[in-house]
């Protein structure tokens, strides 16, 4: 009776091990692994080796949990047999509803709901467990390699936009991160969607200055305008040639210079097309050190301006200064050509 016990005892153990073991290593996230695993945590690299490669591993766990529940039913039956006769039938019963309960639902939801510690401590010894069955492994393999030289190998991406907004989101519900910065993390995603078309000054809405006037002819116009970079232009507005800075320009009229062309004050001007996204702008303004850019349209015409700072509100919201007399420019610009239509 007593080894009857000690046998159903340790078949019931080693069984809920694989289980847990099996539910823990399914469970615990890449992400988690791949960050400790950048730390050089032994447990972490052998977790990361497991996630790369988890057939022969999870095939080690199934193995010992088959040898464990057919040989240990083998022997139970066969004792018990021996110790209750006829009553055996009933034995059986209660040890298959142990095993059910004991062996699988209660450790795959402990292996499930305490992943974090369960898959780090059993990743080194798992992988012993398979270096050691490595010919048996072997042998499966051997088996089911028909199988498996025609399944997709392409990699498959671990996460995705929509997954890491949801992280963002449930991390913020639980307080893992403060709510502005799971909003910001949606933003900085969402900023490929945006073009420069969505965040432009519109043409119609755009300062600008013919090359050939004189600062003493848009000397009301620099003092007036609430911009620091203003597009120059040759004939029409679709001529851009340059940029000037304000500053310039009030240094010039403060040493009475009224007689030099605004073409003195020129300054390289980086075009954009209005399909260009706003991380892209916002690389080609770190690359380009500058501040402003025109937007292009399909015909090469001047659509508008977009400058760093349109950029940045993507991720802020609407930047607004003292200076600034209307917040929003292109629902400004919606309506003046609404009422001009």
């Amino acid at each position: 009776m007593g080894l009857l016990l000690c046998i159903s005892l340790v078949v019931l153990l080693l069984s809920a091990l694989c289980s847990g073991t099996e539910a823990a290593l399914f469970t615990i996230s890449e992400v988690k692994v791949r960050t400790r695993a950048e730390d050089n945590e032994k447990s972490a690299l052998a977790l990361k080796f497991i996630q790369e490669n988890m057939q022969r591993p999870i095939a080690t766990i199934v193995v010992l949990n088959n040898i464990a529940n057919i040989t240990g039913s083998m022997i139970i039956g066969k004792l018990a047999t021996s110790v209750f006769g006829e009553w055996e039938g009933i034995f059986m019963g209660v040890f298959t509803f142990m095993v059910i309960m004991g062996a699988e639902i209660v450790p795959k939801t402990i292996g499930e709901r305490y992943c974090d510690p369960i898959a780090f401590w059993v990743a080194r010894p798992v992988l012993s467990l398979a270096w050691c069955l490595t010919p048996v492994l072997y042998g499966f393999e051997l088996l089911t390699w028909p199988l498996n030289r025609y399944s997709d190998t392409t990699s498959v991406a671990t996460t995705n936009e929509s997954e890491i907004k949801m992280m963002a989101n449930i991390g913020s519900k639980e307080g893992a991160i403060k709510p502005d910065e799971s909003v910001l993390i949606s933003k900085v995603l969402d900023m490929d969607n945006l073009t420069a078309e969505d965040i432009m000054t519109p043409r119609v809405k755009m300062t600008s200055f013919n090359k050939n006037s004189s600062l003493q002819e848009v000397k009301e116009d620099i003092i007036n305008s609430s911009h620091s970079r203003i597009v120059l232009i040759d004939e029409t507005p679709d001529d851009v040639v340059g940029i000037v800075y304000k500053t310039e320009l009030l240094v010039a009229m403060v040493n009475q210079e009224y007689d030099k062309k605004l073409s003195s004050f020129k300054h390289k001007v980086t075009f954009v097309p209005e399909q260009a996204s706003a991380d892209r702008l916002l690389r080609s303004f770190q690359e380009s050190t500058t501040h402003l850019a025109v937007v292009t349209d399909q015909y090469s015409g001047v659509a508008g301006v977009v400058s760093l700072e349109d950029v940045l509100e993507c991720l802020t919201g609407e930047i607004v200064d003292e200076t600034d007399l209307e917040v929003d420019l292109q629902k400004s610009a919606r309506e003046k050509t609404s009422q001009e239509a």
